[in-house]
C-alpha cells in the first residue's frame, strides 16, 4: 500500500515536472519583450498589406455603422504615415508620462529610506501570531515601490520566521506570494495603475475615441483585494506550506545563520516615520478640502461632480506629491536628505532605472498605433464579439475564460505592461462590444496577470528569490520552489476570481471611482 502511494506520488511529481519543463521551454522560445514588440509592429505592417489585398472587413454593429475595412500600411501612404507618426506615437503613449511622473515621487520616498523603514516596521512590530498576515500584507503594499518587496521584504521575512523558530522558507513564500501573486492589489493607487489605465484607454479608443480610463479605475476592487490576499496568503502559509515543509534543519543552510541579524528600527527612523505619517495626513486633509465639499476647486468645473474632475484626471500628480513630500520629510529627519541636491539625485536615480522600460514603450507604442491605424483592433473585436454572441458566451462567465487565458499567457510573458499592451487592443474592444466596461475588463486582467507570477521561471525576479531560498536550503531547485508556491497560485486564482464575480456581478459594486460595470455606446 505504501509502495503504491509512493509510486502514485512520483508519477504526479513527474507530470508536474514535465509541465514546468514545458512552460520553461515555451518561455525560452519567446524573444525579449522589446524584440517581441518590434516583431509585432513589423508583423502588423505586413499583415495589413495582405489583409487589405484580400479585402478583410467587418460591419460595425452599432446604429448607422459602416463597413470597416483594413487600412494597409504596406504602401506609399502607409510608409508616409509611419515615418511622420513615429515620434508622436512614442511621446503620446499615455503610460509613458504617467509612469515617469509617478516614479519621480516614489524615487524620493525609496531613496530616503521611508518605504523600507515602513515595511520593516510593519513586519517586525507585528505580534508573533500576526507575523504571517503582516508579511503578506506588507508584500502587497510594497508593490507601490516596484522591486523593493523582492529585494528587502522577501529576505527579511525568511530571517524573521527563522528567528521565531519557524521554517524560513515559509516566511519567504508568504512574502513572495504577497509581493508577486498579489501584484496588482494595493491600498493605495500605485505606479501600475496609471500604466495599465493608459494602455486600456488606448484600446478602448478603438471603439470609443472619447473614452478615458483613469488610474483610479480599479481602486475599490484592488483595495478590498488586498485584505483577501492577506487572508488567503496567511491560510496557505500556515495550513498548507508550513506543515509540508516540516521542522527546519539548520544543516540544510548554505550560510552561517548565526551571522544573520535583523535590524530593528532605530529611534531616528521611528521619528522619521512619525514625521512622514503626519505630513501624509496633512496632505490628505488638504486634498479632502479640494474634493469633498460641493464647492471643492478640484471637482468638475461645469457639473460639480467628482466624475471627470481635475482630481481624477490628475491623480498621477497626487501620487507624485503623496510619495515625494513624506519621503522628503523622512529623509530630512533622518538626515539622509539635507539639500535639494539629494532630492534631485533621488529622482534622477529613479529615472536611471527606467532605461529598458522606455525602450520597451517605444516599440510598444508603435505596435499599438499601427494596430489602431490598420483597423485590425476594430475588425477583430467585432468578429470576436459576434462569435461570443453566436456561442452564447456573453454573460459574466466570459470573464472566467479571460482570466484563465491571462494567467496562462503570464507564465511565458511575465511583464504586466507587455502582456496588456499585446492583448488589450483585442480583448478590450471585443468585450466592450458585448456590453462590458473597460474598467471591469482591466480588473479581470489584473487577476490573471498576477496569480501565476510566482510559478513561472520567466518572472524577472524569480532567480533572485531562488538565490535567497538557497541560503536556507542549499539543494533547492526551480521545481521545488514552484511546487512550494503553487498552492498560493491556485488559492489566489480561485479566491480572487470569486471575489471579482461577487463584487462586480452579485453585489453590483463599482471596481473603482466612478467606474461603470457595463459599457453603453
Amino acid at each position: 500500500m505504501t509502495q503504491s502511494n509512493s509510486s502514485a506520488e512520483q508519477q504526479k511529481r513527474g507530470a508536474f515536472t514535465r509541465f514546468l519543463d514545458t512552460v520553461e521551454w515555451l518561455g525560452n522560445l519567446l524573444p525579449h519583450p522589446i524584440t517581441l514588440f518590434a516583431l509585432f509592429a513589423l508583423g502588423v505592417i505586413v499583415a495589413s498589406g495582405v489583409a487589405a489585398y484580400f479585402g478583410l472587413s467587418a460591419q460595425d454593429p452599432r446604429p448607422g455603422g459602416e463597413v470597416i475595412e483594413v487600412v494597409s500600411l504596406l504602401n506609399a501612404e502607409g510608409l508616409q504615415r509611419i515615418v511622420t507618426g513615429l515620434v508622436d506615437n512614442f511621446t503620446g503613449f499615455t503610460p509613458l508620462g504617467t509612469v515617469l511622473v509617478a516614479l519621480l515621487g516614489v524615487g524620493i520616498a525609496e531613496r530616503s529610506g521611508l518605504l523600507s523603514a515602513a515595511m520593516r516596521g510593519l513586519v517586525m512590530n507585528a505580534h508573533p501570531r500576526m507575523v504571517t498576515v503582516a508579511v503578506v500584507l506588507a508584500g502587497v503594499i510594497s508593490n507601490t515601490a516596484s522591486e523593493l518587496g523582492y529585494v528587502v521584504l522577501v529576505p527579511l521575512s525568511a530571517m524573521i520566521f527563522h528567528s521565531l523558530g519557524r521554517h524560513p522558507l515559509a516566511g519567504l513564500a508568504a512574502a513572495f506570494s504577497g509581493v508577486s501573486a498579489g501584484y496588482s492589489a494595493n491600498l493605495l493607487i500605485g505606479t501600475v495603475d496609471p500604466l495599465l489605465a493608459g494602455i486600456t484607454t488606448k484600446a478602448a479608443n478603438l471603439i470609443d475615441p472619447d473614452y478615458y480610463v483613469g488610474p483610479e479605475a480599479n481602486w475599490y476592487f484592488m483595495m478590498i483585494s488586498t485584505f483577501l490576499i492577506a487572508v488567503m496568503g496567511t491560510f496557505v502559509t500556515e495550513k498548507i506550506v508550513e506543515p509540508k515543509l516540516g521542522k527546519y534543519d539548520t544543516n540544510e543552510a548554505s550560510i552561517n545563520l548565526s551571522d544573520q541579524k535583523i535590524e530593528a528600527l532605530s529611534p531616528i527612523e521611528k521619528k522619521g516615520l512619525k514625521g512622514a505619517g503626519l505630513s501624509f495626513l496633512i496632505l490628505g486633509a488638504l486634498l479632502a478640502v479640494t474634493i469633498v465639499p460641493e464647492w471643492g476647486i478640484l471637482r468638475h468645473p461645469e457639473t460639480g461632480e467628482v466624475a471627470g474632475s481635475p482630481f481624477l484626471r490628475g491623480i498621477v500628480t497626487f501620487i507624485f506629491i503623496t510619495f515625494a513630500i513624506p519621503g522628503y520629510v523622512y529623509g530630512r529627519i533622518t538626515k539622509v536628505m539635507r539639500t535639494d541636491r539629494d532630492v534631485i539625485d533621488a529622482m534622477s536615480e529613479s529615472m536611471s532605472t527606467l532605461g529598458m522600460y522606455i525602450v520597451l514603450v517605444f516599440f510598444a507604442a508603435q505596435f499599438v498605433a499601427f494596430f489602431g491605424w490598420t483597423n485590425f483592433g476594430s475588425i477583430f473585436a467585432i468578429k470576436g464579439a459576434q462569435f461570443l454572441q453566436e456561442v452564447g458566451l456573453t454573460g459574466p462567465s466570459v470573464f472566467i475564460l479571460f482570466i484563465l487565458m491571462c494567467a496562462f499567457v503570464n507564465l511565458m510573458l511575465g511583464s504586466a505592461s507587455a502582456q496588456w499592451a499585446i492583448t488589450a487592443p483585442i480583448f478590450v474592444p471585443m468585450l466592450m462590444l458585448i456590453g462590458y466596461a473597460p474598467e471591469v475588463i482591466q480588473a479581470a486582467y489584473r487577476i490573471g496577470d498576477s496569480v501565476t507570477n510566482i510559478i513561472t521561471p520567466m518572472m524577472s525576479y524569480f532567480g533572485l528569490i531562488l538565490a535567497v531560498a538557497a541560503r536556507y536550503k542549499k539543494d533547492i531547485g526551480i521545481g521545488t520552489l514552484i511546487a512550494t508556491m503553487l498552492p498560493y497560485s491556485i488559492m489566489f486564482l480561485l479566491g480572487w476570481s470569486a471575489l471579482f464575480f461577487i463584487w462586480v456581478f452579485a453585489l453590483g459594486m463599482p471596481v473603482g471611482v466612478e467606474s461603470p460595470t457595463y459599457y453603453t455606446p
